[in-house]
C-alpha cells in the first residue's frame, strides 16, 4: 500500500505563489505517473498536471497551463507543484495521486489513479 502525504497548503493572496510537497511511502519510479488534483467544495475534482515518472512529460489543465508546474525527484519520492499567479478560483483542496493507469487520453482524469493523498488546502484570498 501507497501513502502519499501533500503538504504545502495555505492561505495566499491573489497574485501569490505556493509550492506544493508530495511525499511518496515507497518509489515513485513503481509509478506510470503522479498527478495533482484538486477539489472545491460543490465542484467536482479536476485535473492540475501530471507527470510521467520515467521520463518528462507533463500535462496541465486548460486553467492552469502557464501559471503551474509539477516537479519530481525520483530519488526523494518526491513530486511538487509550483503555483503561481495565483487566482481566488484556484482555491481548493489539492491532492496528490499515484499509479495512473499509463493512457495519455485520461492522465489528468481521476479515475485513472489508484492512490491517492489526504489533500492540502489552499485558499487564495482576492
Amino acid at each position: 500500500q501507497v501513502q502519499l502525504v501533500e503538504s504545502g497548503g495555505e492561505t495566499v493572496q491573489a497574485g501569490g505563489s505556493l509550492k506544493l510537497s508530495c511525499a511518496s511511502s515507497g518509489s515513485i519510479s513503481r509509478h506510470y505517473c503522479m498527478a495533482w488534483f484538486r477539489q472545491a467544495p460543490g465542484k467536482e475534482r479536476e485535473g492540475v498536471a501530471a507527470i510521467y515518472t520515467g521520463g518528462s512529460r507533463t500535462y496541465y489543465g486548460d486553467t492552469v497551463k502557464g501559471r503551474f508546474t509539477i516537479s519530481k525527484d525520483n530519488a526523494k519520492n518526491m513530486v511538487y507543484l509550483e503555483m503561481n499567479a495565483l487566482k481566488p478560483e484556484d482555491s481548493a483542496m489539492y491532492y496528490c495521486a499515484a499509479d495512473c493507469d499509463g493512457d495519455t487520453r485520461t492522465v489528468l482524469i481521476s479515475h485513472s489513479y489508484k492512490y491517492w493523498g489526504q489533500g492540502t488546502q489552499v485558499t487564495v484570498s482576492s
